[in-house]
Order: C-alpha cells, then sequence, then structure tokens
C-alpha cells in the first residue's frame, strides 16, 4: 500500500503517518524528519536546510525529490509505505509521479487530514518542538506558503481520484478511526 499523508503544518500528519505505519506494516517516510535529523546532526544538507527553514520557506524540489527518490531505492519501501511531508508542490507530485511509473507501482491514495486553521496554530505552539519557525507570525507564514504552494497539489490528487478527505479535529484514535474507513473504502 503506497499512501501519502497530507495536510497543512500541525495537523498531525506526523503521529497518524506512524500509526499507519504500525497497522498496515509499511515503513514511514517523513521528509520533516530526514531533514530535521540532518539539521541535528550538523550535515552540509542540514545546514542549508536550517537556513530555508529558518525563514519559515520550503525546501526547492529538486533537493526534496532528490532526497525522497534515493530513499525510495531502499528494500524496505518495496511492498508500500506511506509519505508524510512529500510532495508538497505540484512539481513535486509529477517527479513522485515519474518515480511511480519507473517502478510500476501507483499511489493507492492521498489522504486530505482537515483541520481548521486556528486549531493548526493552538497545536503547533503547543506541542514545543521549540523549532526556530514555532512563533505566531512564522506559523502564519508557513500556512500561507502551504495554502498558496501546496494546496494545489490536493487539486492534482483530486484529478487521478485517490483523494479521502479525512476529518482531523478529535482525538487521536478517533482520527486515526476515520483514516483506517477512508482506507477500506
Amino acid at each position: 500500500m503506497r499512501i501519502i499523508i497530507f495536510g497543512p503544518p500541525g495537523a498531525g500528519k506526523g503521529t497518524q503517518a506512524k500509526l499507519i505505519s504500525d497497522e498496515y506494516n509499511i515503513p514511514h517516510l517523513s521528509t520533516g524528519e530526514i531533514f530535521r535529523s540532518a539539521i541535528k546532526n550538523e550535515t552540509p544538507l542540514g545546514k542549508e536546510v536550517k537556513s530555508i527553514l529558518d525563514t519559515g520557506d520550503l525546501v526547492p524540489d529538486e533537493k526534496v525529490v532528490g532526497l525522497v527518490e534515493e530513499e525510495l531505492k531502499k528494500e524496505k519501501y518495496e511492498d508500500g509505505y506511506v509519505l508524510d511531508g512529500f510532495p508538497r508542490t505540484v512539481p513535486q507530485a509529477k517527479a513522485f509521479d515519474k518515480i511511480l511509473k519507473e517502478k510500476n507501482k501507483s499511489l493507492d491514495a492521498f489522504l486530505q487530514l482537515q483541520v481548521p486553521e486556528e486549531e493548526l496554530i493552538d497545536r503547533i505552539l503547543s506541542r514545543g518542538e521549540g523549532r526556530s519557525d514555532d512563533t505566531p507570525e512564522k506559523i502564519k507564514n508557513r500556512l500561507n506558503v502551504y495554502w498558496e504552494e501546496t494546496q494545489p497539489v490536493l487539486n492534482y490528487y483530486q484529478e487521478q481520484d485517490v483523494v479521502r478527505k479525512v476529518e482531523g479535529v478529535g482525538s487521536i484514535e478517533e482520527i486515526f478511526r476515520r483514516i483506517k474507513k477512508a482506507l477500506e473504502d
């Protein structure tokens, strides 16, 4: 099963992706986790990404696509995965389609977590990750970047008829039950 979990910052993608990974025994690939690890370890990629993220902007498409493509070559992804934080732009989505086509695979589901903006801001401020961009102003910028640059990805996948909308408000368990139902439908 190949799944994309999609939604704005603070929607709960990482939390739900881990549950999906456990439930369906598929690996969870989070571009954010890869970037955070690189930043923490002060790798060249980490230093470059940190300066981009500190402004609240998105990492360039080529860099993200290359990273994901390289990661997906690993054997553990052969039988499926849940992608979290990728694709974030239409060019990334098109590049991902090309990766799938080359492997003769297809996307099974695009799960869109729907959460009101006020809830997103509250969640991000309360999660206490201590990210340099977790201030109300930078969060609003990240959400604006999301709506402008990332929302078109939803439209792109709606044309492929793989989008499953999931209400992302409630307990973690309630949201996960909705996700399982969406995947079974």
